[in-house]
């Protein structure tokens, strides 16, 4: 098959590009960058109250500094097969060979069952190639790109959507971790019991997983061909309040696959930002320690502070997010105003993405989103000038 060839690079994307690694390795750019992830409600609400055209971009129309997109990452490269579907919501089971329910009036789908329901099952588990080129070159349905706030088929092979969009701005695979790909093969539930009961034969288990997701990093990076910018690492890890599992026992199963897939990258030259919602704060060191070039979403739910992480751990600590998304969603805009203003003593010596606390839900006013763009180009500007809200980041 011919693959289209990527256009040249924009100048305002070679800009950008600067500009993120700049902050990512702890530089003062020309200003702080800014992104985001939207839900596809967000984004409905937000062309209807702009007027906007069916096809208007969040990322192209705020001209936003970066972007991930996902290939295959799929345990068993398949089509989703339809178990129940109607005009209110839709059932299928993935390549996780999970069960999932997506009804259309709701932001997220949810997790009604899995063929892989004992420990034995994942003992007899078997991965599909992590290099078959269907993951990268062709178009197919996808757990992770296809059921989540949105539903979506046959999407378009992941290496023509990265040509598509690096000439605007930069590009970033993903990958997922041991923890997020439990979730959906097994499910939260048991994976935290089985961990707890059989440690040890879990942890085997675990490895299996780290294994298949850092060939897939390999796999992906060498599809690639050059062309990506940096690689999410997805990997939720965290309730509200503490970590899904001890400190000790994901340091010595899980920690160790995050660390190769960082390291992977570095030496292909990409930068690495990691999704891991909730309070990672007791794991924190150990994402620092493995050369994390900055943490996402850090979320401000769960207790995080952008401005007393960067007072704890200085420019040790990349920091992708943090913005309140719950301040967001009252469009009080003299909330919103201290909340973004803020968090950008953060950012003084770079270091800092401009990002929410997790994504831009349907419940963010589309002209508050707005307002808070044009209010991060206006105060992020380097040196920063934040007026009353400057703040002491020594102490």
């Amino acid at each position: 098959m011919n693959q289209p060839k990527s256009r040249k690079r924009t100048q305002s994307a070679l800009d950008k590009l600067e500009r993120l690694k700049k902050a990512l390795h702890h530089e003062e750019p020309d200003r702080v960058p800014i992104s985001d992830f939207f839900w596809g409600s967000f984004v409905e609400n937000w062309r209807r109250e702009l007027d906007l055209p069916e096809d208007a971009n969040p990322y192209y129309y705020y001209d936003l500094d970066w972007i991930v997109t996902n290939p295959n990452l799929d345990p068993h490269i398949r089509d989703f097969e339809i178990v129940e579907e109607d005009g209110e919501q839709v059932v299928v089971k993935t390549g996780f060979e999970a069960i999932m329910r997506k009804r259309f009036d709701a932001p997220m789908p949810q997790q009604i069952g899995w063929e892989t329901e004992t420990l034995e099952d994942l003992e007899a588990f078997e991965f599909d190639d992590p290099f078959d080129r269907r993951r990268y070159f062709e178009a197919g349905d996808n757990h992770v790109e296809g059921v989540g706030d949105g539903f979506r088929r046959n999407i378009p092979p992941w290496i023509d959507t990265v040509k598509q969009l690096r000439p605007d701005m930069p590009v970033y695979g993903g990958v997922l971790e041991c923890s997020e790909c439990l979730t959906r093969l097994v499910g939260q539930y048991n994976a935290m019991l089985w961990s707890g009961l059989y440690p040890e034969r879990m942890g085997r288990q675990i490895n299996r997983i780290g294994e298949f997701y850092l060939e897939c990093a390999k796999a992906e990076i060498e599809a690639a061909r050059g062309l990506l910018d940096g690689l999410v690492i997805w990997g939720d890890v965290a309730y509200k309040k503490s970590t899904f599992y001890s400190p000790s026992y994901w340091r010595e199963y899980f920690k160790p696959w995050v660390a190769a897939m960082t390291d992977v990258a570095h030496e292909n030259g990409l930068d690495v930002i990691y999704h891991g919602c909730g309070n990672v704060a007791d794991i924190l060191p150990d994402y620092i320690e493995m050369g994390i070039d900055a943490m996402n979403p850090l979320e401000a739910k769960a207790g995080l502070d952008a401005v007393d992480l960067r007072r704890a751990y200085g420019h040790s600590l990349g920091i992708a997010g943090n913005s309140d998304i719950t301040v967001w969603e009252t469009g009080d805009r003299d909330k919103v105003r201290d909340e973004v203003l803020r968090k950008l003593n953060a950012a003084k010596g770079g270091g800092y993405i401009f990002m929410s606390d997790h994504s831009v839900t349907g419940g963010v006013p589309p002209k508050t989103y707005h307002y808070i763009v044009d209010m991060v180009r206006e105060f992020g500007k380097y040196p920063l000038d934040l007026g009353e809200y400057d703040l002491d980041m020594t102490s």
